[in-house]
């Protein structure tokens, strides 16, 4: 591929943030997203600040880390960490997430790193969020680079390849890590799988053998956990109506769900850097048949992210809830039980009522009780 084509899809470089800055500065939505985040905020000495950023790197410490963190101080009761021994400062990986909130998860993973003193990684970003300039800078200048969605059969081959090559691109040549979801969009059942098609969407931007092709791309599952899922009860209302037609989304539901996913409540937070894929787990599922090579290194990652995935008192209380036992009760008492069930009511009750009450009921607790199965069955 050619380098200029880079140029649609990847995140800003140094050169190009001074005039980003200057458009999102005087962007009529630069008002509102300063003050939704920072309402007590002087606004004109932080536009000030603000415009005194002139690199990537400079965002990043300045405004985005700050921002991220404040966002978590004040929707979180905490957020824990896990597994930077995992990771050589030297190397870039191909941070491949379970993907819970459109755009805290890989953001999160970010401000860990940079707490670190770790490059932060760049970051997928869906088309279909880039509905204005202000959103795009935002996006490009936080290290977000394209991922297109739908079309044709042919316009989804190129641009999974267009996609692909530029992952590669970027750790191999930029030496730059990536982050993507384990599939395509947000887990939205708590049942956390990866899309073995996914895996071949990466192979495809090479034609070295299984073993290298992987190798080079350096994958490291990551899993993401809140103690409060993210938009629980907009995904449990999307999956209702998607068991008897097709989900169309709304005008701006996107955004709807960005704004939701970083405002609510999210109680604790807890991410984990995995063990990254090894050489003799590539070469595992280099023995199998050419497409059984990619369901079997979906597995291997989904047994990272299903080990690691922190489980709390809510996946406990709906995992019991859900069988009608007390499997779990030394993980809460009686007064979090009945608090998790008024939080369920409260939120359901406010749904459309169209909805089946005990269908929405049924698939609110899966959300928080497949986790618990799923760290079951690695135990099996």
């Amino acid at each position: 591929m050619d380098q200029n084509t880079y140029d649609e899809i990847r995140p800003y470089n140094d050169s190009e943030v001074p005039a980003a800055i200057q458009r999102m500065a005087d962007n009529e939505l630069f008002p509102f997203f300063v003050k939704t985040i920072y309402p007590d905020i002087d606004f004109d000495a932080f536009r000030n600040e603000f415009l005194d950023v002139k690199t990537i790197g400079q965002w990043h410490d300045r405004m985005w880390f700050p921002l991220l963190w404040h966002i978590i101080g004040h929707t979180s009761t905490a957020l824990s960490y896990s597994g930077l021994e995992n990771l050589d400062p030297d190397r870039r990986y191909m941070f491949v997430s379970n993907h819970r909130d459109i755009t805290l998860d890989a953001s999160i993973l970010n401000a860990v790193l940079g707490k670190n003193g770790l490059r932060p990684a760049e970051i997928t970003f869906g088309s279909n969020l880039m509905i204005n300039q202000f959103v795009t800078d935002l996006g490009k200048i936080s290290k977000m680079f394209r991922l297109v969605r739908g079309g044709t059969r042919s316009e989804f081959y190129r641009n999974s390849m267009e996609v692909s090559t530029y992952m590669r691109h970027a750790i191999t040549t930029k030496h730059e890590s990536v982050w993507i979801a384990q599939r395509n969009g947000r887990t939205k059942d708590g049942n956390d799988t990866s899309d073995h098609g996914l895996l071949k969407m990466f192979a495809m931007s090479s034609k070295l053998p299984f073993v290298e092709n992987f190798g080079e791309l350096s994958i490291c599952p990551v899993a993401i956990s809140y103690e409060y899922e993210p938009c629980d009860f907009l995904k449990t209302a999307e999956l209702c109506k998607s068991m008897h037609q097709k989900y169309v989304k709304a005008p701006m539901e996107d955004m709807i769900s960005i704004r939701q996913g970083i405002f609510q409540n999210k109680g604790n937070i807890h991410l984990a850097i995995c063990q990254p894929i090894s050489t003799a787990e590539l070469q595992e599922c280099d023995t199998l048949p050419k497409n059984d090579k990619f369901t079997r290194l979906a597995q291997i990652i989904d047994k990272r992210i299903h080990s690691n995935f922190k489980l709390f008192k809510t996946n406990y209380i709906a995992y019991d809830m859900q069988t009608s036992a007390d499997t779990f009760a030394k993980f809460y008492n009686a007064k979090e039980k009945t608090g998790f069930q008024v939080y369920m009511e409260k939120g359901l009750s406010q749904l459309d009522p169209s909805i089946n009450p005990k269908t929405a009921r049924q698939i609110f607790v899966e959300i928080y009780a497949n986790p618990v199965t799923n760290s079951k069955n690695q135990n099996k």
